[in-house]
């Protein structure tokens, strides 16, 4: 069993509850010396009555016991709080992970897989720390229970060693081989809940579609690598506690068996056989206890999967800020590249400060991947992007964070009420302002409660969460807009109406990603990517005169869908 990142992982954890691993350890240690002193307590009270020589060793019997009880009771407790409160700063470390994880990045991992890395995984890592108090109290209690077995006599502990080592080699491989197959099976675990998410999510699409039945097939599709899994673990499981269990007997056997010849000998008393009998079961402890080495496998298994995450490396910020500025948006021998090759590829582009530049292309042209770049959702593997002539990778988060305002095709993040969601990291005053540049305040102001209306309770159209979502970066007080494709669901005359007030913010520099006519139309220049490079860079009316440029806005068959799904919700 090699030392690995989990490992690590759960030996920070360990680290990092010193204080409840102390009242634990405390604990533990005054348990573990109160069992150590239980079995020598017991010899002597038999040798007492035995003799006739008091009830004193009786009476230190029965306080000991109470004490061992209260000892118990105030372990499960604190133990509860230990993990409960390592949980939460564990599961606080990976969400702040994740959220600083770049597009692509964060793209590797389903949303399901990650609600089960920090709902179960992250749980199953901080449990390691009782697990830990467990561990030491049970290598105490053997090693002391070894120690007096030398005390009463050598042979004792002569006897208990002929089958230790093998115990020691039997365990050791029981938590190597059992390890993999817990990670496997967790794995299993994670894609099978990312899919359900997947599946719930679109649950109209899947029941407009009648495909229940292919879908339930696909999200259970590996419920017999899950099965086989798990009953893999629990056969491991179930020969290491058959071994236990005809190791351990035959241990205890042969130490019983030399106590008893060194009774007859005259060696011993009969009151240090019983106390051998006890030590013996004690010094057995670490081996006796399957269980914990099954939780001890799954701690590993849960923080094998947590750090799979969290070692995969954050976006990384500067420490400068912006100039003051026109919004100057300049992209520099721009490359990006996917899984079957170049999706940008060398992209220069200057956007105007003040300006309105619109991105159009062909379906996979690299439209969305250059307004991720251009935000810095995303970095490009080659060249760079600089705002105001300071490059995107030199700014500090908060910097970043206030000077790019975002609208996207599907705003799906609507949390708390109306007023709640459009000021979303963006200036609470501009929130009404916003709403009508953005034509959201038409339809919030008829809702019940206006802006204190919960988005929960409100069924929202395409074109109303888009509305919702623009709201949003409006109310930002940056210098640059992206948009996404953010005015595909409006209609016409909404999406004029918008237009006409972005136009208006001439402290405003703005990068419109669309597929529409007349949103290129309006725009001071349009940036024609194909095959993710810039083909042109042209206003409207030059470009149009270039047949390729106008079968771009031809109806093709993601128009006809959007108009079939427009009729049906009406």
């Amino acid at each position: 069993m090699t030392w690995t990142d989990a490992d690590r992982l759960l030996a920070r954890t360990v680290r990092s509850g010193w204080a409840w691993n102390a009242a634990l350890l405390t604990l533990n240690l005054c348990r573990s010396a109160g069992a150590i002193a239980l079995p020598a307590l017991v010899a002597a009270a038999i040798d007492e009555r035995l003799t006739g020589s008091g009830d004193t060793a009786l009476l230190r019997l029965t306080a000991l016991v109470g004490l061992l009880l209260l000892t118990e009771v105030a372990n499960q407790l604190i133990a509860t709080w230990c993990v409960n409160s390592l949980v939460l700063d564990l599961r606080r470390r990976f969400l702040q992970h994740v959220l600083r994880l770049g597009v692509r990045d964060r793209g590797r991992f389903a949303g399901g897989d990650l609600t089960s890395r920090l709902l179960t995984n992250v749980t199953e890592a901080a449990s390691v720390v009782p697990l830990f108090t467990v561990w030491a109290s049970s290598l105490l209690v053997s090693g002391g229970a070894l120690v007096a077995l030398c005390l009463i006599d050598l042979r004792l502990a002569v006897a208990f060693f002929v089958g230790a080592p093998l115990a020691t080699i039997m365990i050791r491989a029981f938590v190597g081989r059992i390890s993999p197959l817990l990670t496997t099976y967790l794995a299993i675990q994670g894609r099978i809940s990312g899919r359900l998410v997947e599946v719930l999510t679109g649950i109209h699409t899947v029941r407009a579609a009648g495909t229940e039945r292919q879908e339930i097939d696909r999200v259970l599709s590996e419920l017999p690598g899950l099965h086989e899994a798990g009953r893999d673990s629990w056969n491991l499981q179930g020969r290491l506690n058959l071994r236990a269990a005809l190791l351990m007997p035959l241990i205890q056997v042969t130490v019983l068996g030399t106590a008893g010849y060194a009774l007859v000998g005259g060696d011993i008393t009969p009151g240090q056989l019983t106390a051998a009998a006890g030590y013996a079961g004690m010094a057995l402890g670490l081996l006796s206890q399957a269980n914990m080495f099954m939780a001890l496998a799954q701690a590993r298994a849960g923080a094998r999967r947590v750090q799979e995450v969290l070692s995969v490396p954050v976006t990384g910020h500067g420490d400068r800020t912006l100039p003051a500025g026109p919004g100057e948006l300049v992209f520099e021998n721009v490359t990006v590249v996917g899984q079957d090759g170049p999706v940008l590829d060398g992209i220069d582009l200057r956007v105007p400060g003040g300006g309105t530049v619109a991105v159009v292309g062909a379906s996979g042209s690299g439209k969305s991947t250059l307004a991720s770049v251009a935000g810095r959702l995303i970095d490009p593997d080659e060249g760079r992007v600089l705002l105001d002539g300071v490059p995107l990778r030199e700014l500090s988060a908060g910097a970043l964070a206030s000077a790019v305002g975002w609208a996207f095709e599907r705003p799906s993040y609507l949390a708390g009420t109306f007023a709640e969601a459009i000021r979303f990291g963006a200036d609470p005053d501009r929130t009404r302002e916003a709403a009508m540049a953005a034509q959201a305040d038409l339809f919030i102001s008829r809702l019940p409660d206006g802006y204190l209306t919960p988005c929960a309770s409100t069924p929202l159209s395409g074109g109303e969460q888009q509305r919702l979502g623009l709201a949003r970066g409006l109310a930002h007080q940056g210098r640059l807009l992206i948009m996404d494709d953010a005015l595909s669901s409006v209609d016409s005359v909404t999406e004029l109406r918008i237009c006409q007030a972005v136009a208006a913010r001439t402290d405003l520099t703005r990068l419109l990603v669309t597929h529409k006519l007349s949103v290129a139309a309006r725009a001071d220049l349009v940036a024609w990517l194909d095959q993710g490079r810039i083909r042109a860079l042209a206003p409207h009316e030059e470009l149009w005169r270039v047949a390729d440029y106008r079968r771009l806005f031809q109806p093709g068959p993601e128009d006809h869908r959007r108009e079939e799904r427009e009729l049906s919700r009406a």
